[in-house]
């Protein structure tokens, strides 16, 4: 054996890679990708979603938005939201009025029976869209790997969104002259995303506070105007048996104008105390209610390190 063999044979014997020189690293298995299925809050859809679904794509996850019936191109529109006739506006009951939380929870049920196969989905739910995704997983728990609720509603004690709504808790000095007519009589929650710059502005300061008018303008005009009453209305019928054997994440918003930290953080109490063996893993983002807009990256970022 001459002297080029010995070394070759010593430098294996210690580990170092042929013909390169370098320390053979322990080999590392790649982390597992995931189905996401992320269901919006009200009066939004499937396209607010868009930043933080390409974020996630681009780790290698299987990103999946839907428009909520009454949604996005499942909407449907009062007449005089289209032809700007503004007392009419104010009382025309909306086409919308027959939407129930059932058909919203039926509807994520769906998507998540067409995502099956290669692991179950993380189901993720911002705002009013976090008493669908409960009623969802009431429904079909086995369908699902985790819940994620973004700033959004776990409506279990009191078990409807309106209930925590009139919490002292819930209280905020911004958002009340969005509304327009009374909901019971239109049987929707209604905003005017048309409505005038000034309309606008305290629609940003509200609910994206943190994005610059700009920036807002194209988020605030894919809005749909009529969020069913139900979605607000309706109990969750949440059991620890279906609902409460999920894992789940609360993602909270530090700076939310629209559902506050108070009560944020008073729901995440009330959920933990329902199943105290299966408590939130909790998570804080320094944004407003809409960081999908104001930081996708580290929204996705948070998404991703839930596995």
């Amino acid at each position: 054996m001459n002297r080029r063999d010995v070394m070759k044979a010593a430098l294996s014997g210690a580990g170092i890679l042929p013909g390169i020189g370098l320390a053979a690293a322990p080999s590392k298995a790649p982390r597992k990708a995931s189905t996401f299925l992320l269901v919006h809050g009200a009066w939004h859809n499937a396209l607010h979603w868009t930043r933080v679904s390409e974020a996630l794509s681009a780790k290698g996850h299987r990103v999946v938005t839907l428009d909520l019936p009454g949604h996005g191109l499942n909407a449907r529109f009062p007449t005089s939201y289209l032809t700007g006739d503004a007392a009419r506006f104010k009382e025309e009951r909306s086409p919308q009025a027959d939407i129930t939380l059932d058909t919203c929870a039926d509807a994520v049920v769906a998507a998540l029976q067409r995502l099956q196969g290669g692991g179950r989905p993380v189901l993720v739910g911002h705002s009013a869209g976090g008493t669908v995704i409960t009623r969802a997983a009431e429904k079909a728990p086995h369908l699902i790997e985790r819940l994620v609720y973004l700033s959004a509603y776990v409506p279990l004690r009191l078990q409807s969104a309106s209930g925590y709504g009139a919490l002292p808790e819930a209280h905020t000095s911004y958002g009340a002259g969005l509304f327009v007519g009374d909901a019971a009589k239109l049987g929707a929650v209604r905003i005017n995303p048309r409505g005038d710059a000034a309309y606008r502005e305290a629609l940003r300061a509200g609910y994206y506070h943190d994005v610059d008018a700009a920036a807002f303008l194209p988020f605030a005009l894919t809005l749909t105007p009529d969020l069913p009453l139900s979605l607000w209305t309706d109990k969750v019928g949440a059991t620890k048996e279906r609902w409460g054997r999920l894992p789940r994440s609360y993602l909270r918003c530090a700076r939310d104008r629209a559902l506050v930290p108070a009560l944020q953080d008073l729901m995440i109490r009330e959920a933990d105390a329902f199943t105290p063996g299966n408590a939130f893993t909790v998570d804080t983002l320094d944004t407003s209610h809409s960081p999908f807009a104001s930081q996708p990256q580290r929204l996705a970022a948070l998404l991703d390190g839930l596995r």
